[in-house]
């Protein structure tokens, strides 16, 4: 007779089993307890729980390098990407789309892009830029509008956006794993939804078929 390969009686399960297990061991150790803390940490109190779970479905980043870490900042901007593409993608599938962004120059210190957001049926679409800090990723870069420069409290000069008070504490503490689109998502997105129906209701903004009709008038 053939030995017996398992003399103690264990039970064997089948290779691909096993690999199976590993990496679901290995994904539930790693991804769960950061997804667990964005959406039960008191950090994200500043946040509703459409942006938190959103937030959990935008890919990590892990390099942390920026701009003047010459071959590891290319390797971080394939990161980014990687994350502002699986972020758009998402937004699609759920009806969302709202932001187009890319580098403007070779180095990827300079993004310009648009963004927009719906009210009352309408579209109202600005430019976005931003730069990004020499120390990135441990700063967060400073989102601008500039065509709302000057027309709401909640922007600093050139248009940059006013972000919440738990905005810099988070961002500090998942560095270098946000990235680009965690900074959409948690800063931009929020304050669209917040200041645009307020600016467009108070006549601070006008939709640019209101403002081609009044200039043809």
């Amino acid at each position: 007779p053939s030995p017996n390969p398992n003399p103690r009686g264990r039970k064997v399960l089948p290779h691909f089993v096993q690999i199976t297990h590993f990496c679901i061991h290995i994904r539930q150790s790693f991804y769960l307890p950061l997804l667990s803390k964005f959406s039960g940490n008191s950090e994200m109190e500043g946040w509703d729980p459409s942006t938190k779970s959103t937030l959990t479905q935008i890919p990590l980043l892990t390099i942390k390098a920026g701009p003047r870490d010459g071959a590891a900042w290319t390797q971080r901007l394939k990161e980014e990407y990687k994350a502002l593409i699986a972020y758009t993608s998402m937004n699609k599938s759920k009806d969302n789309d709202w932001f187009r962004i890319s580098a403007a120059n070779p180095e990827g210190t300079r993004w310009k892009g648009k963004c927009w957001y719906v009210h009352n049926l309408l579209k109202y679409e600005f430019d976005l830029q931003f730069d990004i800090p020499v120390t990135y990723p441990a700063t967060a870069p400073e989102l601008e509008l500039p065509e709302l420069d000057g027309k709401t409290e909640k922007m600093y000069r050139g248009g940059k956006i006013c972000l919440t008070v738990h905005f810099k504490p988070l961002w500090a503490k998942n560095c270098p794993r946000f990235g680009i689109a965690h900074a959409l998502c948690l800063g931009l997105a929020p304050w669209l939804a917040a200041e645009i129906p307020v600016l467009v209701d108070s006549g601070m903004i006008k939709h640019k078929d209101d403002v081609a009709t009044s200039s043809e008038s």
